[in-house]
């Protein structure tokens, strides 16, 4: 990949930023989704499910339209096709298959956007060209939106036992006849360890302080900071640098003696392989539960879309939250909703007792019981701004 030219220039076409708040001034990024961010689809159908229960309480409100979201997302990928497409370029999303877990989001996209769903086995390449199999004559292929990892997209060049990906793929892709969204190797981004460069990355290149915070990060590779992460395993949160949707990490406060000593062991096998992280006490949102409604720690999701029109931050995001106590500066698996971005807020004076237990009841199963503000890493944007409903 370097020194390989791209399309449009771009390598990360849709990357997904986790954001959490622990006070009433304080952001943090908790890391950084830029291989095969997910998520959005919950936040298009919380919002249609939200506009179908509670019809009044929606034309309340002053509530920005999130559906033309896939139109934006399908007009970003057509704008790093190739320059030798056609004037309207032909869009696929490559799937694992139905047996992965974001399936339904792979599925809905591809519908929502009206592109071809394919798996490996449905495209083939010839003469450096991708092209679709379909039932009459095959198609040939300008941007595939890829929802697979790196290791089993192109089983010649990287894992041969892959019975997922396509054979050549890498050679068109090099020869510039087909884009790839997100580019082969962005997921190196989402290296925990590379995460706690972003800072030092963003005032290298920008010359500027980045708006948002990192939480604080200790790379166990270093001698001063595994000493101090050993020393302090009952406090801290160690995850494995390449690790992802919470696993092969250990929360300190929760875990048992038994397994912060075989965690021990596991990080002085392998210092470089680990970094760890403070606890954090992450913002609320109520949610319904058996016994009622329930606080529950919430971090959000926003999606940025990047092509050769420039950078656009969807107007919502998907919103999550953990069933469990303190996050420990990761969000455990729990539910997903919609989360609101944009200068517009809930306004709790203009509405009745009755709305008001509505809107109550709405947040609850939003999820949306905190508003955020657009953002960026750096001063390019908008800032944060943010209120409590």
């Amino acid at each position: 990949m370097n020194g390989l030219p791209l399309n449009g220039g771009v390598y990360v076409q849709v990357a997904g930023v986790d954001v959490v708040r622990v006070d009433d001034h304080d952001f943090y990024v908790l890391e950084d989704n830029l291989r095969t961010p997910s998520g959005v689809s919950y936040m298009l159908e919380n919002r249609e499910v939200m506009t179908r229960l509670f019809p009044d309480l929606m034309a309340m409100q002053r509530i920005r339209p999130i559906e033309n979201y896939v139109d934006e997302l399908l007009g970003n990928l057509k704008s790093v096709a190739p320059a030798s497409s056609p004037y309207d370029p032909t869009v696929v999303l490559l799937t694992p298959g139905s047996l992965n877990s974001a399936y339904y989001e792979h599925s809905f996209l591809a519908d929502r956007m009206g592109v071809e769903l394919v798996e490996g086995r449905d495209l083939f390449v010839r003469d450096e060209i991708v092209h679709m199999r379909t039932t009459e004559v095959p198609k040939r292929v300008d941007v595939i939106y890829s929802r697979m990892d790196d290791d089993f997209i192109v089983p010649l060049v990287f894992r041969p036992d892959s019975a997922l990906g396509v054979p050549g793929l890498l050679a068109a892709y090099r020869a510039g006849n087909v884009a790839i969204c997100n580019a082969p190797g962005t997921g190196v981004a989402d290296d925990k360890a590379m995460y706690s460069y972003v800072p030092d990355i963003v005032r290298y290149y920008m010359g500027e302080e980045p708006i948002l915070k990192n939480v604080p990060t200790w790379r166990c590779r270093k001698p001063e900071a595994l000493s101090y992460v050993l020393d302090h395993l009952h406090e801290l949160v160690v995850k494995e640098v390449n690790g992802s949707g919470g696993y092969g990490m250990l929360v300190g406060p929760h875990a048992s003696r038994e397994t912060r000593g075989h965690f021990r062991s596991r990080i002085l096998a392998r210092p470089d392989n680990y970094i760890a992280q403070p606890t954090l006490a992450l913002s609320t949102s109520p949610v319904c539960t058996k016994s009622g409604l329930a606080p529950r720690h919430v971090d959000l999701r926003p999606f940025v879309l990047t092509g050769r029109n420039g950078v656009r931050l969807a107007r919502r995001a998907d919103l999550r939250s953990a069933d469990g106590g303190l996050s420990g500066g990761q969000l455990e698996p729990g539910r997903r909703h919609e989360g609101y971005l944009g200068p517009e807020r809930m306004s709790m004076e203009s509405l009745s007792c009755q709305s008001v237990m509505q809107t109550l009841l709405a947040l609850a199963l939003c999820g949306a019981g905190r508003e955020y503000g657009a953002y960026s890493r750096c001063s390019l944007s908008h800032g944060v701004d943010a209120d409590c409903v």
